[in-house]
């Protein structure tokens, strides 16, 4: 005999986000979002006929923090899953304590470097072979752009994302010529604007984040880069961030997400609608900083328990291996099977005055990630 509603008790979702320190002004929107959502499934009746209860925690953009804050949500509140994370590096924080120790299942919502395939993780946000590999060419075919320069923070995403960056300019015939890492606290980047002026670059491959991202645009917006003809990429860069850094150190620059606020299908306008409702004069719904990839996952997620008819964790990764949604920011999205990773509609996007404008429909484009499978 089933028992009652009340007996069986909550649904438990954890939520990890950078609600304080440097990346606050992008974890708050996803504290927003996450409140968001779970507030529509109960609205409407809550997933298995039981509500769903929202842990969520601030992990203050401080690694430790986060992996505490991971240790709390598997032992001591007992959720039945956990998203979060914007820096790999709290990913892998994350991962340490819910995922190796904790054998929970974890949902990553931000655009990333890839390769991350274990059986418990699941990733929801853009990978290099949805941004890097169709943005490059098109750039270096828009613009005639051949010299690649890519000052970066020294972790993992950069990292990785070079290599990509690397791998698809010189296929078209293009060149990197220059690559630097810095830690993500270093702000006097005169000696590297000086490297990117002599070295020719056409373009700027940025990989520098917050807090070093201000000091580093205001530096090479200062020696004329852009004014002399050269290009600013920044695949990660969405309208939160526009919002934080001068008008003029950023305009012109050129991003590749699966989401911004111009994008002008019926749902997204709708969702984008709801969201300024709620949160008005908040960090706004965006794409980059995982506020899109937060949306999509949780959704996802939601439609794997309803096709799993419980919270049984195996029966859950069966169902999200090939969970779809037919809405989201952005469109449609569905996970492709054996890879956890989502295939998505992309775009690219030109900041233009404070705003970004989609100047290319990439449409829905593979994460050919963890190919292999993911055991």
């Amino acid at each position: 005999m089933e028992g009652s509603t009340a007996s069986i008790g909550p649904i438990k979702v954890g939520v990890i986000t950078d609600q304080t320190g440097p990346l606050s002004f992008m974890g708050i929107a996803n504290a927003n979002v996450a409140k968001m959502v779970n507030d529509d499934i109960n609205a409407k009746g809550g997933l298995l006929g039981r509500q769903v209860d929202l842990y969520l925690e601030d992990s203050a953009t401080t690694d430790s923090v986060a992996e505490a804050a991971a240790t709390k949500l598997v032992e001591q509140d007992h959720v039945d899953v956990i998203f979060g994370g914007i820096y790999s590096s709290t990913r892998q924080a994350i991962k340490g304590r819910a995922v190796v120790d904790g054998k929970k299942l974890y949902i990553y919502p931000e655009q990333y470097e890839g390769q991350e395939c274990d059986p418990l993780i699941f990733c929801t946000g853009p990978v290099p072979a949805q941004q890097v590999e169709p943005l490059i060419p098109w750039l270096m075919q828009q613009t005639g752009a051949k010299k690649f320069y890519l000052p970066s923070a020294d972790y993992i995403w950069p990292h990785v994302l070079n290599e990509k960056v690397r791998e698809v300019a010189t296929t078209n015939g293009g060149a990197i010529v220059g690559e630097e890492y810095f830690p993500l606290d270093h702000t006097d980047y005169g000696e590297t604007v000086d490297r990117i002026t002599s070295s020719g670059a056409e373009v700027v491959f940025n990989t520098i984040v917050p807090p070093g991202l201000g000091p580093f645009l205001e530096q090479l917006y200062d020696s004329g880069f852009t004014k002399r003809g050269g290009y600013l990429v920044c695949t990660y860069f969405e309208e939160n961030i526009l919002d934080v850094l001068p008008t003029a150190h950023v305009d012109g620059l050129y991003s590749c997400l699966d989401y911004y606020q111009t994008v002008s299908d019926p749902f997204s306008k709708e969702l984008l609608a709801h969201y300024d409702e709620l949160y008005p004069g908040s960090p706004k719904f965006t794409g980059g900083s995982a506020c899109s990839g937060l949306y999509r996952g949780l959704k996802l997620w939601e439609a794997a328990v309803n096709e799993a008819g419980s919270l049984d964790q195996e029966d859950v990764i069966k169902a999200l291996d090939h969970a779809k949604i037919a809405e989201g920011p952005g469109g449609p999205a569905e996970m492709v099977p054996g890879q956890h990773h989502v295939r998505m509609n992309m775009y690219i996007a030109q900041a233009d005055h404070g705003t970004f404008k989609v100047i290319e429909s990439l449409g829905v484009i593979d994460p050919k990630e963890c190919v292999q499978g993911t055991s």
